[in-house]
Parts: C-alpha cells; structure tokens; sequence
C-alpha cells in the first residue's frame, strides 16, 4: 500500500511539475512580449497578468492538496505502527509477568530442596541443567 501511494505521488508530482514548466514556458513568451513592446493595450496585459497569476494560485494549491494528503497518509500509518507497537509490548509485558512468577516459584522450590539435604536430587538437577544448556548450545551453533 505504502508503495502504491509513494509511485502515485512521484507520478502526480511529475505531472505537477510538467504542467508547471508548460505554463512558465508559456507565460514567458508572453513577458517577452509585452517587453518587447509587442503587447500595447494595458487592460489586456493586466488581466492576462491576472489570469496567470490566478493560474501560478490554482497549480499552487493543488501542490499543497497533494502534499497534504501525503501528510495525512503518513500520519494514519504512522498512528497505526504504534498502536501495533503498543500491543505487542503488552503482551510481552504479560509474558514477562507470568514468566516472572514462573521462575520465582521454582527459586523456592530450589531453595527447599537445598535445605532439606536431598544433595543427591541437587546433584541430577544440576547435571540436567547442564545438559539443558549445552543442549542449547550446539544447537544455536
């Protein structure tokens, strides 16, 4: 979607700017000819210097209805991201919380099983442990 609104943009923009150096090309035939002294007649030269500056105000305004709406476009995706962001943050929060909860009952029941001597059961969970990690380990590698 964001390509497609980018590649319409660029296209509106260059016709845009065509369109403009079109008219320029034409207005400055017109300035050169109105200081060469080809154009006499003043009310004539002053309401075509009237429309063109009309025209330059209308082309002016569509540049900014398009620039606008890009704004707009970036914007609501802008606001959409962050909703999206914000989502996924909570639910790492929850995930964080119970994982919390998770590891903080077994730290009790490891710290019961270290003070009631069972040194053999300390033993195999630690070994385990190990082999849990190193497990991990070439795996990851």
């Amino acid at each position: 979607k964001k390509k497609t609104i980018k590649i319409s943009a660029e296209k509106r923009k260059s016709e845009f700017l065509m369109h403009r150096q079109q008219k320029m090309n034409r207005y400055s035939s017109e300035r050169d000819a109105l200081f060469k002294g080809r154009a006499v007649d003043s009310s004539v030269t002053a309401e075509k210097t009237h429309d063109m500056y009309e025209e330059e105000n209308d082309s002016m305004v569509q540049s900014l209805a398009m620039k606008v709406a890009q704004l707009k476009s970036v914007t609501i995706d802008i606001g959409d991201e962050v909703r999206n962001q914000n989502k996924d943050l909570d639910e790492m929060d929850t995930d964080f919380d119970s994982t919390g909860g998770l590891l903080g009952n077994s730290m009790r029941r490891l710290k019961s099983l270290s003070k009631g001597g069972h040194n053999r059961v300390m033993c195999y969970l630690i070994v385990f442990v190990m082999f849990v990690f190193f497990l991990m380990y070439y795996m990851m590698r």
